[in-house]
């Protein structure tokens, strides 16, 4: 049975594709009448459009957000006896492009706050002898929600770590106005359907200002080549193909109003929620600008409250149910007591840029009758 309110909450990818419609119609046949498929003009567009978009000097465009982070720890020579510390409430993706590299995932725990990497665990973690060997630390911007840069920048350096970046959820966001992804060495982002700035498939990028780091990450996605047929280094084949790349070049033009729009209906959100008895609004750190890829709230209830919301036709969801350290692929043995918490507690509440405020009373109505 179809909910009287369904027709409130228009999924996401397709509600981005219908703005779009026209423009992705001609960049889509202006690809096809290219026929250049694999990297050609429209890769090369992108790279340089979106470097200029995040001020950033070279971006690397690759196959998925899981590619690039694997490519980007090979790209520091990070792999096999290596470790690379992460936090553990965080989407599987981040562990898995870690175990690409070769090198071991080492699992931290989160801010209670913000759920992104808390610095006083990072530091407990690369002390202890489960850190040792530590070359890098992935900081995930968490929902879009930027990392405590600062201070987890002390921590790295006082271990000697390389501390790069996750931007999967975090198109739009910034750190005291400087764009996430241009905070580190370099960065990794996605653009799976779903996120802020979105592929209708998978596509990823590393982005970085190191020089040499570019020509070694431009190796790295098509099987390590200096030249043609040429593997000097061992590669992958993880390459941003035309059609993605066109598909970003229209949609990268709409991305800061897009995520202004997300910030707006956050901030409504925030307004109605601020005093409920059911729900723990998500926090913003000072000097942070979110990109609202999600809105995330806390609930002591969470599954009763998830199962009220759902029958109430609220299209809400759970990022993410079993912290990484509790999987069975990553698993490790440590107790990790804020990120076990918010994995109990969090729901993410419908959030882009196509839906109404009567959507968001909706939402704000349902939870206010649980």
């Amino acid at each position: 049975m179809t909910s009287p309110t369904s027709h409130m909450f228009p999924p996401y990818p397709q509600a981005d594709r219908q703005r779009h419609q026209a423009a992705l119609t001609q960049a889509v046949q202006r690809v096809f009448e290219s026929g250049s498929y694999i990297l050609g003009g429209e890769v090369k567009a992108f790279e340089r459009e979106f470097a200029a978009h995040l001020g950033a000097k070279h971006v690397v465009g690759l196959a998925s957000g899981t590619d690039a982070i694997e490519v980007m720890l090979r790209a520091h020579e990070i792999g096999v006896g290596d470790k690379v510390a992460a936090p553990a409430h965080a989407p599987s993706a981040v562990a898995a492009g870690v175990r690409r590299s070769g090198a071991e995932v080492v699992f931290a725990d989160i801010d209670s706050e913000t759920f992104t990497l808390c610095p006083e665990s990072l530091d407990a973690v690369l002390r202890s002898p489960k850190g040792r060997g530590v070359k890098a630390v992935l900081a995930v911007h968490l929902y879009g929600h930027p990392v405590d840069w600062r201070n987890l920048k002390h921590v790295a350096n006082e271990h000697g770590a390389i501390l790069l970046e996750d931007c999967a959820q975090a198109h739009g966001a910034s750190w005291h106005g400087r764009a996430v992804g241009t905070l580190g060495r370099a960065a990794a982002f996605s653009f799976y359907p779903t996120k802020n700035l979105a592929a209708i498939g998978d596509a990823g990028a590393v982005v970085t200002d190191d020089d040499e780091l570019a020509v070694r990450l431009r190796q790295l996605r098509v099987y390590g080549w200096k030249t043609r047929f040429n593997s000097e280094i061992p590669g992958v084949n993880s390459r941003l193909d035309e059609l993605q790349a066109a598909v970003l070049r229209v949609k990268l033009g709409a991305l800061t109003e897009s995520v202004h729009q997300r910030r707006r209906l956050a901030a409504e959100y925030d307004s109605r929620l601020g005093g409920s008895a059911v729900v723990k609004p998500p926090v913003v750190r000072g000097g942070c600008e979110h990109a609202c890829h999600q809105y995330v709230v806390r609930s002591s209830r969470r599954d009763e409250l998830l199962a009220h919301l759902l029958r109430a036709g609220v299209p809400a969801a759970v990022h993410y149910q079993l912290p990484l350290h509790r999987q069975a692929a990553f698993g490790s043995n440590v107790s990790l007591v804020e990120s076990e918490r918010a994995a109990a507690e969090v729901i993410s509440l419908p959030l882009h840029p196509y839906l109404s405020e009567a959507a968001l009373d909706a939402v704000c109505d349902a939870i206010e009758t649980f």
